[in-house]
């Protein structure tokens, strides 16, 4: 990994110092499930130390500039979290990703659909690879935390797909599911389709007169 500078920064730096910002990283990292990115190595002053940590096998590395530390476990979930650690915790799985973490409907994603927001995060979106579908815009209040990482709630996922691509029938089962096993009222689904697009509110309306 590049990092000829970011060890040059740290040159003279006390080793007190450098193992208090390799705390801060290993923090950070924490949050992700133990994946964290170069961005952040740099920001930290870290690089030097992640380098030695690589040669070490202590830091494993990814796909795009991603790294982790090796303590950590892989999980079922470490997609989601690696991603959530990409846009610096700026992002919640959204859609169709959503449902499936949910346990609502059987939409079998392709492809793994988040949410970001405000302007650090968006400007990454270029670099994502083709299985990442980006969609921009959410709220502190319309997502929760799984972990390593945030979901959109059952009430926004259910309105994401009403306003997406799904069938009908598909809608209507995950609709169906989601006041099934008690992930959220139906009066939640009617009032918050109340607020939609007249489209959204109808296709919501008929979802839950089948369910």
């Amino acid at each position: 990994m590049a990092g000829d500078e970011a060890g040059r920064a740290l040159d003279g730096v006390p080793g007190s110092a450098t193992e208090q910002r390799w705390r801060v990283l290993r923090r950070i990292a924490g949050r992700h499930a133990g994946f964290f990115t170069t961005r952040q190595a740099w920001r930290t002053g870290c690089a030097a130390r992640v380098r030695s940590a690589i040669g070490e096998g202590a830091v494993t590395e990814g796909e795009s500039g991603l790294l982790r530390l090796a303590e950590w476990p892989s999980g079922p979930l470490d997609e989601y979290a690696m991603w959530a650690a990409w846009f610096d915790g700026a992002v919640a799985v959204s859609h169709h990703s959503a449902a499936e973490l949910h346990g609502l409907g059987r939409l079998r994603p392709t492809f793994l659909h988040v949410a970001v927001r405000g302007p650090g995060a968006s400007a990454r979106t270029a670099s994502v690879p083709p299985r990442l579908v980006v969609r921009k815009g959410f709220s502190l209040g319309e997502v929760e935390s799984a972990g390593p990482f945030l979901v959109t709630t059952p009430v926004r996922t259910v309105l994401d797909l009403a306003a997406a691509d799904i069938g009908q029938l598909a809608l209507n089962e995950v609709v169906a599911d989601a006041v099934a096993i008690h992930r959220c009222a139906g009066e939640e689904i009617r009032c918050a389709g109340e607020r939609s697009a007249p489209p959204v509110a109808e296709r919501l309306r008929r979802a839950l007169a089948a369910a």
